[in-house]
C-alpha cells in the first residue's frame, strides 16, 4: 500500500435520525486528516448514527456532509467506496466462506461488471491480510475463527479497498483486552505507515484516550467536547457525558489521560 491521499471528511449542522425521531442535533464535525479519531459517549447518544452519516448510510434530514469539499451524496457508490471503508458494528459472517474469500470482497469497487479478480486486486487482498497478520488463516472458514482472528478478517477487508479513510464502529467490542490491544496497535500501525485517517467509536474511555489523536465526545446526538485526549478526559466533562464521578490521572505507560471511576460505595 501506498502513503493515503489526505482528505477532508466534514458534517457541517447536520440533523439525522430514524424515521421521526431525530438522534443528532446540529452536529459540527470535522475529522483531523491522517490521524485517529475516537468518538465516546453512552449508549444511544448518536455515535454509531454519526459514522453512518459520514459513510451515507443514512442521510442526514438537514445539513451537510462532505468529503473533500464535495457533498457526499453527489458520489458514485463505487468511486466512494474506493475513498471511504466501513467497518459496522458487529458485521455478519456469511455461512460457509473462506477467510481469503471474505476480503476479496474488499475488492468489489474496483471490479467492473462480470469480470474476476485481476492480479491487482489478489496482491491488495494479500498485502491487506499481511498487515493484518492472517496470511495463515486464508483456507480456514471465518466462522471457525476466534473473535479476536474475525475481527483482524473484517478489519483486512476494509483494508483491501485501500481508501484514504477508515470507519470502525466498535471493532474492539466482546474482545479479551489482549485482543482489543492487539487490534488498536495495528490500526496505529496502519495509521503510522500508510497515513490512513481513521475514526472510530470506543467504550473504553481509557484505551480511547491512549490511542486516540483526537476525541469527540457525545451526549444526546450532541457534541459536549472535542479536542486531544488532554482536553476531553477531563472529570467534568466525563460527568457531563456519562454522569460518572471520576478522578484523572495520568497513565504511567502512555501518559495520556486515565480515569478511575469512584461509584457510590468508595470515597475520595
Amino acid at each position: 500500500m501506498e502513503a493515503n491521499r489526505v482528505m477532508e471528511l466534514k458534517a457541517v449542522n447536520i440533523q439525522a435520525g430514524y424515521d421521526k425521531k431525530m438522534i443528532l442535533h446540529g452536529l459540527d464535525v470535522t475529522i483531523p486528516q491522517g490521524k485517529i479519531s475516537v468518538i465516546i459517549g453512552a449508549n444511544a447518544c448518536g455515535k454509531s448514527t454519526l459514522l453512518k452519516t459520514f459513510a451515507r448510510l443514512l442521510h442526514v434530514k438537514s445539513g451537510e456532509v462532505s468529503l473533500n469539499m464535495q457533498e457526499i451524496n453527489t458520489y458514485p457508490s463505487k468511486r466512494l467506496a474506493r475513498k471511504l471503508g466501513l467497518l459496522p458494528q458487529s458485521p455478519i459472517v456469511p455461512e460457509g466462506i473462506s477467510v481469503y474469500d471474505l476480503v476479496s470482497r474488499g475488492r468489489f469497487p474496483y471490479q467492473g461488471f462480470l469480470k474476476g479478480m485481476t492480479e491487482e486486486d489478489h496482491k491488495a487482498v494479500l498485502e491487506a491480510m499481511e498487515i493484518m497478520n492472517i496470511v495463515d488463516l486464508k483456507d480456514r472458514f471465518v466462522d471457525e475463527l476466534s473473535g479476536g482472528q474475525r475481527q483482524r478478517v473484517w478489519i483486512a477487508m476494509a483494508l483491501a479497498q485501500r481508501t484514504d479513510i477508515l470507519i470502525l464502529d466498535e471493532p474492539t467490542t466482546f474482545l479479551d483486552i489482549s485482543y482489543q490491544v492487539e487490534i488498536l496497535d495495528m490500526l496505529t500501525d496502519l495509521n503510522h505507515k500508510y497515513n490512513t485517517t481513521i475514526l472510530m467509536v470506543l467504550h473504553d474511555i481509557n484505551l480511547s484516550a491512549r490511542y486516540a489523536d483526537y476525541m469527540f465526545a457525545l451526549k444526546d446526538g450532541r457534541l459536549i467536547s472535542q479536542g486531544t485526549p488532554e482536553e476531553v478526559i477531563q472529570e467534568e466533562t466525563i460527568w457531563k457525558v456519562f454522569s460518572l464521578t471520576c478522578k484523572v490521572m495520568k497513565d504511567p505507560v502512555s501518559q495520556s489521560p486515565f480515569i478511575i471511576p469512584i461509584g457510590r460505595h468508595h470515597h475520595v
